[in-house]
């Protein structure tokens, strides 16, 4: 077994999502947890209060920096101005890696806001791999793919998504932020078995992982990061620190967010399975 290099930075634990609602105390208590992951988009800015909010908690925990808008899968290439704000960002939080979706959500100038599935097609790996290696170049950092949650699916596609998102990961020599609660969402919605997902990644590359709760809506369960993780998805969990060993972990909860001890308290359930696999057990996939 060899390390894993994309998560064998530092042995960070768990984390949170740094949220505006929680800042006030986290600032005040300094609570017990090991890091905080922000949204890139959120702290793009020239000053003013969200980067000295930041700045303090930067000097107290690590940051690590998560994407929306960097859109890898675009066939018009990447926002170049974006990439060097997004790079400007990195030197402030000296964030280990820079994650964001593997999706598409713009076209002609127009920005949807929203995270798209790509067709898995290899002309959307070559596409995808050229973005990435880009944004590696230019950012100086490893960059770290996440699988979407998804609700259709693409007639053209020719691979499954776990073949589609491996293609990627080798093509870019990019990391993977596996979110567990988004295989087993789109599982459900897809019909496919989510340990046989996980079992096809390069486990090698996994550099962080996601946790998080959804919502159902008839037949659908939707990525709505508004309840406690289910029952489900930490079984999912639990096998994926199995085979990628002690890895990152981030508890998302972001609507109808609750006070932060009920918070941490959530993300703090994901210990139990990281201390069952010592550091060393980092797979070589």
């Amino acid at each position: 077994m060899s390390s894993n290099r994309f998560n064998s930075y530092s042995d960070l634990g768990i984390g949170i999502g740094l949220r505006s609602v929680h800042l006030p105390r986290i600032v005040e208590t300094l609570p017990s947890v090991d890091w905080f992951e922000v949204i890139s988009e959120a702290y793009m800015v020239e000053g003013g209060r969200p980067l000295a909010w930041l700045d303090q908690v930067a000097g107290h925990y690590p940051i690590v920096q998560h994407g929306v808008s960097l859109y890898p899968g675009s066939a018009q290439g990447l926002d170049e101005a974006y990439l060097q704000r997004l790079k400007e960002l990195t030197r402030r939080t000296k964030t280990p890696w820079v994650s964001d979706h593997l999706c598409w959500g713009s076209v002609a100038g127009t920005v949807s806001h929203d995270l798209l599935p790509l067709p898995y097609t290899k002309e959307a790996v070559r596409c995808t791999v050229a973005n990435i290696r880009r944004a590696q170049d230019t950012l100086e950092l490893p960059f770290v793919v996440e699988n979407l949650s998804s609700y259709a699916e693409f007639h053209a596609s020719t691979m499954s998504e776990w073949q589609f998102l491996c293609e990627v990961v080798e093509g870019a020599d990019a990391g993977i932020l596996l979110d567990v609660n988004n295989i087993y969402v789109s599982s459900v919605n897809h019909g496919f078995d989510p340990y046989h997902y996980l079992e096809q990644l390069p486990h090698e590359r996994v550099a962080q992982i996601h946790v998080a709760g959804h919502s159902r809506s008839g037949e659908v369960i939707i990525d709505t990061h508004d309840h406690p993780v289910c029952d489900a998805v930490w079984r999912l969990y639990a096998r994926a620190i199995e085979l990628c060993g002690r890895t990152p972990t981030l508890l998302e909860w972001d609507a109808d967010i609750p006070d932060l001890e009920t918070v941490l308290a959530e993300a703090h359930k994901a210990r139990r399975y990281l201390t069952a696999q010592p550091v060393e057990t980092r797979h070589a996939g």
